[in-house]
């Protein structure tokens, strides 16, 4: 029993012994070799070296114990060389990386890259041109430009703003950053509120318009806040019209580009307007010019003023006559023009009702004048072609005998009838225009082929623009040749102005061109250009046609004068110390619903015997009267004395001449 425990203590010490072989046989790690001497084992760290499955090695065998596969270097000390050359093989492997970008961007990408910075701090500031003047016969200004601003926000770039040590000028609180600072700078000089404008630089549009038509004054006091990298002040132009309602129609208007849109503003546009000029330049992150960077500049070329032959008196007189009339009278609207006989130029174009092209607040300014774009048809005023047709072709003569009834039946079987009822009259041809007999008219047509009559309407302008140059014109309306041949009354009712239109102006025209002497000169409302530099260049000679012949314009006037005598329909139409001719109108216009109407009107000139001036009144629907010896002639007695004394046109002083009326 006590050899087993001998033998199982012996068992466990062992096993505990090699349990811990980092803990060898004697406390100092030394071992017996050979001959019983101490020998220093073999460490590796901290522990000995020992054979695998835990063995020592044989004593006094001499040989060190080998170290376990792979764990000779586990924990020493690294290879500097080894690590060195890792580092440089790095570095080299980012310095190749920097370099390829140097050359990339440098050579490759290089000038692309300086094109696109350039084109970022590049940028083009438009200078407008002034546009030219349009003045009257005299100088005076009708249209001008001034210069004014237009003031707006880059709310990108505000995003980025900073107020830094500013400080607000009315509070004097601190400037905020962003929409809220730029707003709290601004508000004050364009009198808003700074919430409200706060709130419309910070909007989704990435350009915003704070102000149209700012002042100088404005724009210099927003130029010294120093926002010019978040806020433009861009040069405009703004017309104004001094004169007002004068000649308002006739001028027309601009709209926000300062572009002409009616009357004489688009006529003359291409005049007018100029060529702007542009600066392009490098600038900043503030928005101010880069000191000795590049600049391209193309300077502004102004237009030049337009002169008008509108005399603004003679438009102001007339504009103020038509206007009465057409309130005395109940009319829709009235009409009246003012034309040099000798040669074309029209001193006055009114319409009635004032428009004013300073303000918008109405369609008014832009709907043009009556006088070229309304027709009508010209009625007993345009007996003055037949009588001129009938002289010039020989077929009658001033003193040429007719029996006139109220009505009377053409050989085709057409009737017609006067405008008044009255007993058969014993009429001259002189007598046929003075008393504007419809049914005596008639009866001289008849002589008269039916070819000659269409001719001379075309003669005298109808049918045809005036070449006035005003948008919108008409040419009027005149039936075909071949309308004739199927219509067995247009060719007797154009001889007493029906079943024909025209316009103010062309009306106008056959009367200036028989007191012409019988030349038909083309109508102009321009005089000429000045350029900026001060020189004037005159309009083109207008075009001169002639249409009858003198002996029948004399004779014509002749007979025209007695239209204005005791005899005659347009007493009214009498001017104190001047002869005058000239013949009324009563025209029915047909409405559009269904329905007629009346154009009364009357054209004459004056001094009959030296012919100046031809001044045409025309009234739609007048309510008091239809005819325009009632109506119209006496607007025409006003208008044109107030035209010959304007003019200094002196008094007649011959008596007139008239053929005898009746036989």
């Amino acid at each position: 029993m006590s050899s087993s425990r001998t033998s199982s203590g012996t068992s466990a010490r062992s096993a505990g012994r090699n349990a811990n072989p980092a803990t060898p046989r004697g406390a100092s790690g030394t071992s017996r070799g050979a001959g019983g001497r101490p020998t220093t084992a073999r460490r590796t760290g901290s522990s000995a070296v020992r054979p695998a499955g835990g063995r020592s090695p044989a004593r006094g065998s001499g040989t060190p114990p080998r170290p376990r596969p792979g764990s000779g270097t586990r924990g020493g000390p690294g290879d500097p060389s080894r690590r060195q050359r890792w580092i440089m093989v790095l570095a080299a492997l980012v310095l190749t990386v920097f370099v390829g970008r140097l050359v990339q961007v440098q050579i490759f990408q290089g000038p692309a890259l300086a094109a696109k910075a350039q084109k970022e701090r590049t940028t083009q500031s438009v200078e407008i041109a002034h546009r030219g003047d349009i003045v009257d016969a005299n100088g005076r200004v009708l249209a001008t430009s001034v210069d004014r601003y237009t003031i707006s926000a880059d709310t990108k770039a505000i995003q980025g703003f900073r107020g830094g040590q500013r400080a607000d000028t009315e509070t004097g609180k601190a400037v905020q950053d962003g929409a809220l600072g730029i707003a709290q700078l601004l508000a004050p000089v364009l009198d808003a509120q700074p919430a409200e404008l706060a709130a419309k630089l910070n909007g989704n549009d990435r350009y915003v318009i704070l102000k149209r038509d700012a002042v100088p004054e404005m724009q210099r006091a927003v130029t010294k806040l120093q926002l010019q990298a978040y806020i433009r002040t861009d040069l405009t132009s703004r017309r104004t019209y001094p004169a007002g309602v004068v000649a308002g129609t006739l001028v027309g208007y601009v709209d926000r580009d300062q572009v002409g849109q009616g009357g004489l503003e688009r006529a003359y546009d291409d005049v007018l307007a100029g060529t702007d000029g542009k600066v392009t330049y490098e600038r900043g992150r503030d928005g101010v010019q880069i000191p000795n960077s590049e600049q391209d500049s193309t300077p502004a070329v102004p237009g030049s003023d337009v002169r008008l032959t509108i005399d603004s008196d003679v438009q102001w007189k007339a504009e103020e006559l038509i206007d009465d009339a057409v309130s005395s009278s109940g009319a829709k609207y009235g009409i009246a023009v003012v034309q040099d006989v000798r040669n074309g130029t029209v001193l006055a174009v009114a319409d009635s009702g004032d428009v004013d092209p300073n303000d918008r607040s109405t369609s008014a300014v832009a709907n043009g004048s009556r006088a070229v774009k309304d027709v009508f048809e010209p009625g007993s005023t345009g007996k003055v072609i037949t009588m001129a047709a009938a002289l010039e072709g020989g077929y009658w003569k001033p003193d040429s005998q007719f029996t006139v009834p109220y009505r009377y039946t053409a050989p085709n079987g057409e009737t017609f009838k006067d405008s008044h009822e009255h007993p058969v009259q014993q009429l001259t041809l002189a007598g046929v225009l003075a008393h504007s007999s419809n049914t005596g008219t008639v009866q001289i047509g008849e002589k008269i082929p039916e070819q000659v009559r269409y001719d001379y309407l075309r003669k005298f302008g109808f049918g045809e623009q005036t070449g006035l140059g005003l948008p919108g014109e008409s040419a009027g309306i005149l039936p075909s040749k071949q309308s004739f041949a199927h219509d067995a009354r247009t060719p007797y009712t154009i001889l007493f102005g029906q079943g024909v239109a025209v316009n103010a102006m062309q009306a106008t025209q056959v009367f200036s061109t028989v007191a012409n002497g019988g030349v038909r000169v083309e109508p102009s409302i321009y005089a000429g250009t000045t350029a900026p530099d001060g020189t004037f260049t005159p309009a083109a000679a207008p075009q001169k046609t002639r249409v009858i012949s003198e002996k029948t314009s004399t004779s014509l006037m002749r007979m025209m004068e007695s239209v204005t005598g005791e005899e005659g329909t347009a007493a009214n139409a009498r001017v104190p110390g001047y002869r005058v001719a000239g013949k009324t109108g009563t025209a029915q216009m047909w409405l559009p619903g269904g329905g007629t109407t009346y154009m009364a009107s009357f054209i004459g000139v004056a001094p009959a015997e030296d012919p100046r001036y031809t001044v045409s009144v025309f009234l739609r629907s007048p309510q008091s009267s239809i005819y325009g010896g009632v109506v119209a002639a006496p607007v025409f007695s006003d208008l044109m004395g107030y035209t010959l004394q304007k003019m200094d046109v002196p008094p007649s002083t011959k008596p007139s001449d008239p053929y005898d009326l009746t036989w």
